[in-house]
């Protein structure tokens, strides 16, 4: 759209599916470096993606036309079948059902591409749960802990 200017920027957050450690320093940043490869084909820019053994992180900048759950579906959806077509010991890999995904304002982005940058050292001394938990109550979304992961 003509005059159109946005900055919406979201810190997605999803794991592996009942949080299985599939990511290993072998091979996460082929993960994340084509997580990355697919948010550049459908024009999300993806600021900085990270994660963990178990879950990642997407700092990315979306365009007003396309929704949020659309994005974490073309994220997990081509990730995914790429997964099981390179890695021939991940032919069990699937992501969980759903995601977190939170707002980021122009100031607070530096700080999250830390964070993100950061994953291997944050998780040696807290837990994914305790983590997205933290996010939840920190971004004041209501949510039934039974449920939380899945």
């Amino acid at each position: 759209m003509a005059n159109t200017y946005t900055s919406l920027h979201y810190h997605i957050v999803f794991s592996t599916k009942n949080r299985e450690p599939w990511f290993t320093p072998e091979n996460e940043q082929r993960v994340w470096e084509y997580l990355g490869g697919i948010a550049r084909d459908r024009e999300i820019k993806a600021v900085q993606i990270g994660g963990y053994n178990d879950h990642i992180h997407a700092l990315v900048a979306i365009p007003p036309s396309l929704a949020v759950s659309k994005t974490v579906q073309l994220l997990k959806g081509a990730s995914s079948r790429w997964i099981h077509q390179t890695f021939n010991d991940m032919a069990a890999f699937a992501w969980q059902d759903g995601y977190g995904a939170f707002t980021v304002g122009v100031s607070q982005i530096l700080d999250t591409v830390r964070y993100i940058e950061g994953q291997r050292e944050h998780h040696s001394i807290k837990t994914f749960q305790e983590e997205y938990v933290a996010f939840l109550r920190k971004h004041d979304v209501e949510f039934d802990e039974r449920y939380v992961l899945g």
